[in-house]
């Protein structure tokens, strides 16, 4: 069977990734795209890249353009999506890749976010450990589905088996994240210019103030967690794409270092995208551009009393994209590699 897919937001970082994808996707047929300044431009003097899709136009982003498509994927930024969504009743399966319908908690939205809050929808990280099971079970019967935010899934996939497992405190995490600008959009921001962000580096929303905050301690304590409290700064980077996520925490007292390996093993062993490297080894961003893949290093540091956990992700396909693709093919019943992979490219 072929799926019929709209994909709005079509001009942007997020939505020329979904579309990157979709296009080497042997179920899917992208019939529209659509925008909203760039309406009426072909889609390729947008996203040059996607040659493969040069005959699509750009057409307004209505409820009207995206209903009678199978599958609807919204690259909207955050708190224009949920415009739209109750709008698309009818359409089978509708994925957000904005924040509209991540947070569970409409206090949460209302301190991080502001603005009407909506309901959540099944999250998108389909290896995120939760009280039964993982996410993936719940993503197997999801019409709605909420793809996560980059850096939140970053910090949860690497913490989330420590977690669960009860080896460490979850009370007490600090995660530090070396993240490049595509993450925060295509618009013209000036703090984002090459001038501004080439040699040299930039922590922004420091001190409790990022958005994804509430998001990872919305994962963390499904993983199993009594309480959740983390220092959370990303720091902007002169590359492209990439996340590096660098998070301890305090060890549980009394448990051996087996026991705190075993955790992340067992939660990853069987797992095609989400792949913790051999003691000692530590990943760079590099290993993962244009793949779907989170690779993890553990590392136990006892003359500290904690975990440190090493995780790269390339934040528009793992962080994004490819987390929205992935979580579409287990909807669909369709194999959850399908269209995506685990290589990267280099140099």
């Amino acid at each position: 069977m072929t799926y019929t897919v709209a994909v709005s937001g079509a001009s942007g970082y997020a939505g020329g990734e979904i579309l990157r994808l979709l296009a080497g996707h042997p179920d899917i047929e992208i019939r529209t795209v659509t925008a909203h300044s760039n309406a009426g431009q072909p889609l390729i003097q947008h996203q040059p890249h996607l040659r493969s899709l040069a005959h699509l136009t750009l057409q307004d982003t209505t409820p009207e353009v995206l209903a009678g498509h199978d599958i609807v994927f919204l690259a909207l930024p955050h708190g224009q999506s949920g415009q739209y969504t109750d709008a698309l009743g009818d359409v089978p399966l509708v994925i957000d890749a904005g924040a509209d319908h991540r947070l569970t908690s409409s206090a949460s939205w209302d301190a991080f976010y502001g603005g009407h809050f909506h309901e959540p929808w099944a999250y998108g990280v389909p290896e995120l450990i939760t009280g039964d099971g993982k996410q993936r079970d719940h993503l197997r019967t999801a019409k709605r589905i909420a793809a996560p935010g980059c850096n939140a899934s970053t910090v949860s996939l690497s913490l989330a088996p420590g977690v669960a497992a009860g080896v460490i405190d979850a009370s007490d995490i600090v995660s530090v994240l070396a993240v490049g600008p595509s993450g925060a959009g295509k618009s013209m921001k000036p703090h984002l210019l090459g001038s501004e962000l080439l040699g040299t580096a930039n922590p922004y929303a420091v001190g409790g103030t990022h958005r994804h905050i509430p998001e990872i301690q919305q994962a963390l304590l499904a993983a199993g967690a009594d309480d959740v409290r983390i220092s959370f700064t990303p720091v902007l980077v002169p590359m492209a794409r990439g996340i590096l996520a660098t998070s301890t925490a305090r060890i549980t007292p009394g448990v051996t270092d087996e026991q705190i390996r075993a955790a992340w093993k067992d939660a990853y062993g069987d797992e095609t995208f989400v792949q913790l490297l051999p003691d000692g080894a530590f990943p760079r961003t590099a290993d993962v551009l244009g793949a779907n893949t989170a690779l993890i290093g553990l590392a136990i540091d006892r003359a500290a009393g904690r975990v440190t956990v090493v995780t790269a992700v390339d934040n528009l396909v793992k962080g994004t994209a490819g987390a929205a693709i992935q979580s579409m093919n287990l909807a669909l019943g369709l194999p959850e590699d399908r269209a995506l992979t685990v290589n990267g490219v280099a140099p």
